[in-house]
């Protein structure tokens, strides 16, 4: 099981491009997690974008920090969901070069974060159609009913 994934400076800037809205032209993608959940770097320190909570906050201040979060069990849960990707790869999805795991239903829009849920998506595909719902839906109050998101 990968507990990271990387890829091509050309990918993070399609799969980002949909983000923007929260400010992060100013730092730099170092890896994902399994689900795509990006973690970056700054002058400021290491940031971590939440896709299934729609959030970009910085976590860390060093790398000496970064490292050891990632490195606990705690952090590997919390950041990498390495439980739920360890269950989705014990069920035989397997991702290749270019997918993440990703879930048929956002839980932003109601769906549960469970292994019924999960599928292989490409990874600048889920990650911008993730954005794009994120950024649609960013103002609604909790519990708002959702008849309808655009994609582009």
């Amino acid at each position: 099981m990968e507990p990271i994934r990387r890829f091509s400076a050309l990918d993070y800037a399609a799969a980002l491009e949909s983000w923007s809205f929260l400010g992060i032209s100013d730092k730099r993608p170092l890896f994902t997690s399994p689900f795509g959940d990006v973690f970056f770097e700054s002058a400021g320190g290491f940031w971590f974008l939440d896709l299934l909570a729609g959030e970009l906050s910085q976590r860390w201040a060093t790398e000496r920090d970064f490292s050891s979060a990632l490195n606990s069990r705690e952090g590997q849960d919390e950041y990498l969901m390495i439980g739920l990707a360890s269950e989705a790869e014990r069920a035989g999805l397997l991702p290749g070069e270019s997918q993440i795991y990703s879930f048929r239903v956002p839980p932003a829009l109601g769906g549960p974060v469970d292994l019924a849920n999960v599928e292989l998506s490409d990874f600048v595909v889920a990650t911008n159609t993730a954005g794009q719902i994120h950024e649609q839906i960013k103002d609604l109050p909790p519990g708002t009913p959702i008849s309808g998101v655009t994609l582009h």
